[in-house]
């Protein structure tokens, strides 16, 4: 009787053991999940603190930071850096959305005394987007840390490159606090920016998905791009190019306000480029860029003709939703939900940009490109960092035929990136 309960409570061991690593691996691919293994994974802020305080100590420090710039306990940088003794923090930089992330996407942020240190706070999204001499007087060191989503028209990585513009001019050091990107080093995807096309959505010659760290991105940015700053990154520790954003310890932090998960982040490259069509990119819904429609829209048939694309690593939902802000605010719209159901697998600029094929396909009496300026250039070409492909999509090409037609630009893209990896 005892060895047969033995054997029985063996078994329930055995099993529980197997169960937790089980959920370990699914949940966390690379076993982050525990506070061991959690430690030895660090930040760039974690890195600066612990290790390379040198970098700051007995210098005026500015910090261009927003919500995202926490350590693993989810304490803010502007916290941490304000009450150590050995750091003389002496003014914040807010880039779109603010500090604190309070703004729209667009809306402009004054300046302000933050109430939680006292410390100015200049916006660089208005007025001027690159520090001006005066907002700079008495800084030592600029340092950087905001968490990018891997995408080239998110905004946060050109408030970085003018910041870097602003300290070379003015003789200040510029010092970038290495982060992930949440969608993995690895894969690179989609057209490269024409410099014709160069904007605050997409300031240089670096395709949609560019596989990079904001970190990696300075260094790129101040070599290729001739901007000549006095810049030290931080680099992180224990983060590989196979890891996804799910894949590392940290928690998701909201990045700007219509970015609300890792899942947002997952389709953004290639679901935002709906922003530039009169079509509902889900802003004003809790699924932005996950859920995509228009009240002209057959949402059955609009989910049957993209999952006859067989796109890789996804599933489209027929789903309809009311936004209650931005486009089509207040009316019943019909579409789809994006479900990645293999992220690896998954190509978001492929995924995108065959949604505004397939609707512009499929309505071609409502569905239209926003108006062009004066220019001729349509919010959907700086989107997309080119003005042919707009043209490819009203002239009937297949995206595949796109994917060829840039290849050669990502290629060339692919052989300069090499020089700036540090992981």
């Amino acid at each position: 009787m005892k060895k047969w309960l033995v054997m029985v409570l063996t078994s329930i061991l055995v099993l529980s053991s197997l169960s937790v690593a089980f959920a370990d691996n699914n949940g966390k691919g690379h076993a982050y999940g525990h506070d061991k293994n959690k430690k030895k994974f660090e930040l760039g802020v974690e890195a600066l603190l612990n290790d390379q305080k040198e970098l700051i100590e007995g210098k005026n420090v500015g910090l261009i930071t927003n919500p995202t710039g926490v350590d693993q306990e989810l304490t803010s940088i502007v916290d941490l850096l304000h009450n150590d003794p050995d750091v003389e923090l002496k003014a914040l930089y807010g880039p779109e959305h603010g500090v604190r992330g309070s703004a729209q996407a667009g809306e402009y942020v004054e300046y302000y005394i933050d109430e939680e240190t006292g410390l100015p706070v200049y916006s660089l999204y208005g007025a001027t987007k690159k520090p001006t001499p005066e907002m700079l007087e008495g800084i030592d060191v600029l340092l950087f840390d905001i968490q990018d989503v891997g995408t080239r028209f998110y905004t946060y990585i050109y408030t970085m490159a003018y910041a870097m513009e602003a300290a070379e001019e003015n003789d200040i050091e510029f010092i970038v606090l290495d982060r992930p990107n949440p969608l993995g080093g690895e894969a690179v995807e989609g057209p490269v920016l024409n410099d014709e096309y160069s904007s605050f959505v997409g300031k240089y010659e670096i395709p949609l998905r560019h596989g990079m760290t904001v970190g990696e991105l300075a260094m790129l940015f101040n070599e290729e791009f001739g901007i000549g700053a006095d810049l030290t990154v931080v680099e992180m520790d224990h983060w590989k190019r196979d890891m996804y954003y799910n894949d590392t310890p940290l928690e998701w932090v909201l990045p700007s306000p219509n970015m609300p998960t890792f899942d947002t982040a997952l389709v953004y490259p290639g679901a935002a480029l709906i922003e530039g069509t009169n079509v509902s990119e889900g802003r004003g819904t809790t699924k932005p860029f996950e859920l995509i429609g228009a009240p002209f829209i057959n949402s059955t048939e609009l989910a049957a003709e993209l999952n006859g694309l067989e796109l890789p690593g996804v599933d489209f939902r027929a789903a309809s939703f009311t936004p209650s802000f931005s486009k089509h605010a207040g009316q019943l719209t019909h579409g789809v939900q994006i479900h990645v159901t293999d992220q690896e697998a998954f190509k978001p600029v492929k995924t995108g940009l065959s949604l505004v094929k397939t609707i512009h396909d499929l309505y071609p009496e409502d569905f239209e490109f926003r108006a062009e300026n004066s220019a001729g250039v349509s919010f959907f070409d700086l989107l997309v960092g080119n003005g042919w492909i707009r043209e490819a999509i009203e002239e009937g090409q297949s995206v595949e035929e796109m994917e060829q037609q840039w290849q050669e630009d990502l290629n060339e893209f692919k052989e300069v990136r090499e020089n700036y990896l540090l992981y």
